[in-house]
């Protein structure tokens, strides 16, 4: 995964939260690290992009990207933590709510998952019941300002309380499943739960 950057110097330690809200292992730094298993950032082009949500649902959806943009907003504030063992404090995003979308397409009784897709087959997955919690987003800006293609610009997904690698960048497919289907970490060993206050880094 790569060395840790950008480690924050003593008088700025002084001002960041203490614990509870600092998972046990990690420790806090002041920006984002770039970490990414593909080779190069995909290339955008709003004309054609589309993001995709099938699976076990009743309205399978496909939204171009100012379709997207166009659906209700929301800003969340939280910190984020990754499984490496930094966390970076205060983040604040804009996007959409998974909840939104999903319900528009009305996932069916018997869907339990939800897996997202990105560029170049990246991939992981999260309980339904926890896609749909309200601080769960599909973000396009952090702090004031458009995601970096480095860190998922267009859209790349955030789920404050599991580790980042499930926060997965570049999304452009959302499927609703009825069984657990294992991402591109947690086929390589990677714990599929990812809990950082429980310290779930490997299975």
């Amino acid at each position: 995964m790569g060395n840790l950057t950008n480690p924050l110097v003593p008088s700025e330690v002084a001002k960041l939260p203490k614990n509870p809200r600092l998972p046990p292992g990690q420790r806090w730094i002041s920006e984002f690290p770039v970490r990414t298993v593909e080779r190069s950032p995909p290339v955008f082009n709003p004309d054609t992009w589309t993001l995709t949500i099938d699976g076990e649902v009743d309205t399978p959806l496909t939204l171009s990207y100012a379709e997207l943009r166009a659906l209700p907003t929301t800003t969340q504030t939280s910190d984020f933590h990754c499984v490496e063992g930094w966390s970076v404090p205060d983040n604040r995003w804009e996007g959409i709510r998974l909840n939104v979308l999903a319900a528009r397409v009305r996932p069916r009784p018997h869907a339990l998952y939800v897996t997202f897709h990105a560029e170049h087959g990246y991939a992981s997955g999260i309980p339904l019941e926890m896609a749909l919690a309200d601080d769960v987003l599909l973000a396009w800006s952090r702090n004031g300002t458009n995601l970096s293609v480095d860190d998922g610009w267009p859209l790349r997904l955030v789920v404050p309380r599991l580790y980042a690698y499930k926060s997965v960048k570049w999304v452009r497919r959302i499927t609703f499943t009825q069984d657990v289907e294992l991402g591109y970490w947690e086929q390589r060993g990677f714990h599929q739960e990812a809990d950082p206050w429980r310290e779930q880094r490997t299975s």
